[in-house]
């Protein structure tokens, strides 16, 4: 049972700049405090793999069950997304740019919540805890928009 919600906020930064800041994954960002190791070399695109750690790795491995995610949807300075898988569940993250009239970006994020365990009766149960938390996640990258684009410009 998919649960997804879906926000959008308007950041003055051109689209190229907002790019850099939200779709690259560098191997740490201060600002969610996560650390990202690619499985592979060379630019991103679709089917790359790679694994996301709670704090700074500093050269550290990831410790073992980490969350591996991929990115399924590669659109450069226009659309990315991700799908994570972690024990019962997988989220997807899709992150849209579009220019405003003033030169701005518009950003929108959808989020999903989708459980890979548990009873049908369960997950009934909890729809709404669920629905409300894909929604208080959605937000909450909303309002870090302006911060990922600070550090990413050396801003932050």
């Amino acid at each position: 049972m998919l649960t997804t919600a879906t926000g959008s906020r308007e950041v003055p930064q051109r689209r190229a700049e907002v790019w850099r800041a939200l779709a690259v994954l560098e191997p740490y960002c201060a600002v969610c405090d996560v650390s990202y190791v690619l499985e592979r070399s060379g630019p991103p695109r679709v089917g790359t793999t790679f694994i996301c750690a709670p704090g700074e790795l500093a050269g550290a491995e990831p410790r073992p069950g980490a969350p591996r995610g991929e990115i399924v949807t590669w659109e450069p300075r226009s659309r990315v997304g991700t799908r994570l898988e972690l024990t019962p569940e997988t989220w997807t993250t899709e992150i849209e740019l579009a220019d405003t009239a003033g030169g701005g970006t518009r950003v929108t994020i959808t989020v999903g919540h989708e459980p890979t365990g548990g009873s049908r009766v369960f997950h009934r149960l909890t729809r709404n805890a669920v629905r409300r938390l894909v929604q208080r996640t959605v937000d909450a990258e909303l309002a870090k928009v302006p911060a990922h684009v600070a550090q990413a410009s050396g801003r932050g």
